[in-house]
C-alpha cells in the first residue's frame, strides 16, 4: 500500500449528474480503456441515465489509469468512483497497485470505520440499531449545472405529515426557485439546512423524515444529540469545494488544497499579514498621503451577495466571450410597416400584441428560410448541426438575473398565440416559477432594449446556441423614400437598428448576410408573416 506521500499525482472520476432527476446511471460503454491518453473533452464513456444514454466528457488531460466500474454496471450512484486518472504516463502502474492493494484492505477498514462509528454513536447514545426508520434527503439536483442550491423558503415545518407530491421546500437553483416534492409518505422529523441556507452542495443532507409519528421525537433528539457532538470535535482537514462543471473536482482544487493544507486552517488574517514577509518592511516605512489615500476603503459600502443564477450567469457569459468567437453584424430596418401592422390589429380585430411578439415572428420565420442560421456549432465533433424545431429563446430581466424562457416551434404559431405564451412566460420567469424544460434548449435568442434609450448594442452569445439578435429602440429619422410614382422624396420614417452576435464557426458571412435578408424582408412586408 502506498503512503499519500508516494501516491502518484491523480483526478478520482466520480459518476456524474447528467440530469435533474439522476441519481443513479449504467455504464453502458468505456470508450476509451486504461492506458488510453485522455484530451479535454474526449469521451471517457457513455452512460444511461434515467432520460437517455449520454457521452461523458473529460475535463482534464491526462492517462486513464484504472476503470473502477466496469462496463455493463447497473445503478452506480451519483458521485461514487468510477474511474481514477494521471498526469503522467509513467505513474499508470503505481496507481493499479495501489488500488489493487487498497482493495484486499477495503473490508479490513470497513470493519474498523464500522467499530468507530459504533463506538461514536454509542457516545451520544445512539446506534443503527436503536434509530427507528427514517430517511435522510439530501439537496436534489434540480438542473444539469446544479452544484449547490439556496433553501429559499420550507413548506414544511418540523413535525409535518408529508404525502406523496407534497412540496417540502423551495430551492434557489442556478437557473430558477424550484419546489422540492416529497417521493415518499412519512413525517418531517428535523431540518437539517434551515430556511435562508445559502451554497448547499448537493447530496448533502438537508432534512430527516420518519414514517411513524411516534418516532419523531426520537430521531430529532437523536440528531441534535449527533450535531452537539460534530460540534465539539474539530475538523482538522482543510476542505477545497470543487469547481467544475456538477460538482467535479478538477486538479487546480487539488493543488490549491495541497497549497492551504500547508497552514492552518485557523491562521486569522491579522497574522497572516505579520507573518507575510512581503508586508513587514513596507510596515515599518511611513505611507505618504498620496499611497494611504490610494489604500484607503471608502468610508461607506456595500456587498451585494449574488443570487445563484446570477453567479451562473456571470460564469457562462465569461466562457462564451473566451471560447465562442463571436462575428458581429449590423442591419437597419424600417418599422413603420410593423407599427401600422400592429396598430391595425388592435382598431379592427382587438388583437393586443406587443412590437417584441411579431419581432419573434419575424425572426422565426427568417430562420425557417435560412435553416443553415438554425444551427449550432458540434465542438465533439467540429462540425455544424443543424437544428429541425426553431425554438426562440427571450431575454426577460428578473430580481434575481437574467432568465430566457423559451417559445418553441414560433415558426408555425400565429403572432396572438406567441403573444399569449410570452406573457405567460415572462410571468412565470418573474416569479421563478419557470419548469427546466420552459427554459432549456433553444435554438436562437433575442434581446431586445427598445423600451430604454438604447440605440444599438452587441449581446453575448448564449452556449450552446450560435446566435442571439440585439434590438434597440426605434428613432424617427428623415429618409429618401420612394413613392407610389417612382420618385424619391424626403419623408420621416422610423428606424429600428437589429445587431446580430453569431458564433463564426457557424455563421459566415454568406450565412449571416442571407438571414438578415430574409428578416429585412419580412420587416419590410410584414403581412407575409400571416401565411
Amino acid at each position: 500500500m502506498l503512503t499519500g506521500i508516494d501516491t502518484p499525482s491523480h483526478v478520482v472520476v466520480g459518476m456524474p449528474a447528467l440530469s435533474p432527476t439522476m441519481s443513479q446511471g449504467n455504464i453502458a460503454k468505456w470508450k476509451k480503456k486504461e492506458g488510453d491518453k485522455i484530451n479535454v473533452g474526449d469521451v471517457i464513456c457513455e452512460i444511461e441515465t434515467d432520460k437517455a444514454t449520454l457521452e461523458f466528457e473529460s475535463l482534464e488531460e491526462g492517462y486513464l489509469a484504472k476503470i473502477l466500474v466496469p462496463e455493463g454496471s447497473k445503478d452506480v450512484p451519483v458521485g461514487q468512483a468510477i474511474a481514477i486518472t494521471v498526469e503522467d504516463l509513467d505513474d499508470i502502474q503505481k496507481v493499479t497497485a495501489t488500488v489493487s492493494g487498497e482493495s484486499e484492505i477495503k473490508e479490513e477498514k470497513s470493519t474498523s470505520q464500522n467499530e468507530v462509528r459504533e463506538q461514536e454513536t454509542s457516545s451520544i447514545k445512539i446506534s443503527s440499531s436503536e434509530l427507528p426508520p427514517h430517511i435522510i434527503l439530501d439537496m436534489p439536483a434540480l438542473s444539469p449545472t446544479m452544484s449547490q442550491g439556496n433553501i429559499a423558503k420550507w413548506r414544511k415545518k418540523e413535525g409535518d405529515k408529508i404525502n406523496v407530491g407534497d412540496v417540502l421546500c423551495e430551492i434557489e437553483t442556478d437557473k430558477a426557485t424550484l419546489e422540492f416534492e416529497s417521493l415518499e409518505e412519512g413525517f418531517l422529523a428535523k431540518i437539517l439546512a434551515p430556511e435562508g441556507s445559502k451554497e448547499v452542495a448537493v447530496g448533502q443532507p438537508i432534512a430527516v423524515t420518519v414514517e411513524d409519528q411516534n418516532d419523531l421525537e426520537t430521531v430529532k433528539a437523536s440528531v441534535s444529540e449527533g450535531l452537539e457532538v460534530k460540534e465539539e470535535k474539530p475538523d482538522h482537514h482543510v476542505t477545497r469545494t470543487a469547481s467544475g462543471p456538477r460538482g467535479t473536482l478538477l486538479k487546480g482544487d487539488v493543488l490549491g488544497a495541497i497549497k492551504s493544507g500547508k497552514r492552518s486552517p485557523k491562521t486569522s488574517v491579522n497574522e497572516k499579514t505579520t507573518q507575510s514577509p512581503q508586508t513587514r518592511p513596507q510596515a515599518s516605512v511611513p505611507a505618504s498621503p498620496e499611497s494611504k489615500s490610494h489604500l484607503k476603503q471608502p468610508a461607506f459600502y456595500e456587498d451585494l451577495p449574488n443570487s445563484q443564477i446570477r453567479k451562473v450567469i456571470a460564469k457562462r457569459l465569461l466562457e462564451s466571450k473566451q471560447n465562442t468567437p463571436h462575428l458581429y453584424m449590423s442591419s437597419d430596418v424600417i418599422l413603420d410597416p410593423l407599427l401600422s401592422f400592429r396598430k391595425e390589429l388592435k382598431e379592427k380585430h382587438d388583437i393586443k400584441v406587443s412590437v417584441n411578439d411579431i419581432i419573434i415572428k419575424a425572426v422565426a420565420n427568417a430562420l425557417g428560410n435560412v435553416p443553415e442560421a438554425n444551427a449550432y456549432w458540434d465542438t465533439e465533433k467540429g462540425e455544424v448541426v443543424l437544428l429541425d424545431s426553431v425554438d426562440i429563446s427571450i431575454a426577460v430581466a428578473t430580481e434575481k438575473g437574467l432568465m430566457t424562457p423559451i417559445v418553441r416551434n414560433a415558426d408555425q404559431k400565429t403572432i396572438s398565440s406567441i403573444s399569449l405564451e410570452v406573457k405567460e412566460l415572462a410571468a412565470k420567469a418573474r416569479a421563478g416559477k419557470l419548469s427546466p424544460n420552459e427554459f432549456q434548449g433553444g435554438t436562437f435568442s433575442i434581446s431586445n432594449l427598445g423600451m430604454f434609450p438604447v440605440d444599438h448594442f452587441c449581446a453575448i452569445i448564449n452556449p450552446p446556441q450560435a446566435c442571439i439578435l440585439a434590438v434597440g429602440r426605434g428613432n424617427e429619422v428623415v429618409e429618401p423614400v420612394v413613392g407610389s410614382d417612382g420618385t424619391e422624396s424626403p419623408a420621416v420614417v422610423t428606424i429600428m437598428n437589429l445587431t446580430l452576435s453569431a458564433d463564426h464557426r457557424v455563421y459566415d458571412g454568406k450565412v449571416g448576410g442571407a438571414f438578415l435578408t430574409a428578416l429585412r424582408a419580412n420587416f419590410s412586408d410584414i403581412r407575409r408573416l400571416l401565411l
